[in-house]
């Protein structure tokens, strides 16, 4: 088995290889990726995809990778609508349970126009390789197989690889050990 420093060593390695930007995964796919990993390493994942992108803004790579924290967006969309205090007080009245479910029906997570895709998309470059990260402090207003259904929806010109905190096995997604989060089987291992 792996450890993380070799799976991060080959998932570098991988997306930099010309075939991986082309954009198609086994049986022509669309290229969907999944780099599972312990979520205890988080804050060590994190790094290495900062440094992985710094290398790539400071190379003469012909693509750019694009890192979307999908949390950021959350806090950035509510901060723009003016709803961010507004949670805070509504979670203090109504509960977290009622807010998460707020918070989803707003940004319209599962919906085909759902502004976090909609973000994603709009700042998607033409020749990119697009990280997803943050999925786990998401959790559970956002869904990792919802972002992924609705990518697959609007982007399908780069290759797109979720940063996940827990287990996949080419069928479900397990997070924090016990949470299966099992609607989503269009998207390849990254590195076995």
């Amino acid at each position: 088995m792996l450890t993380l420093d070799e799976k991060l060593n080959r998932a570098e390695a991988m997306i930099q290889k010309p075939a991986f930007r082309k954009n198609k995964g086994l049986g022509n796919e669309v290229g969907y990726y999944i780099f599972d990993y312990p979520a205890e390493q988080e804050l060590y994942v994190r790094e290495r995809i900062e440094y992985i992108r710094k290398k790539n803004e400071n190379s003469s790579d012909d693509y750019k990778i694009v890192v979307f924290d999908l949390y950021e967006i959350v806090i950035d969309i509510l901060k723009q609508k003016g709803y961010l205090e507004k949670c805070y007080e509504f979670e203090k009245k109504k509960g977290f349970e009622r807010i998460t479910k707020s918070v989803g029906n707003m940004l319209r997570i599962t919906s085909s126009d759902s502004l976090i895709v909609k973000h994603i998309k709009e700042n998607t470059p033409e020749k990119a390789v697009v990280f997803i990260v943050g999925i786990g402090k998401c959790y559970p207003i956002l869904r990792s197989h919802t972002v992924l259904n609705n990518l697959h929806q609007v982007i399908d010109h780069v290759p797109v690889v979720m940063f996940y905190p827990g287990k996949y096995d080419g069928q479900e997604l397990i997070l924090f050990g016990e949470i299966k989060d099992d609607n989503y089987y269009r998207a390849f291992k990254l590195v076995e």
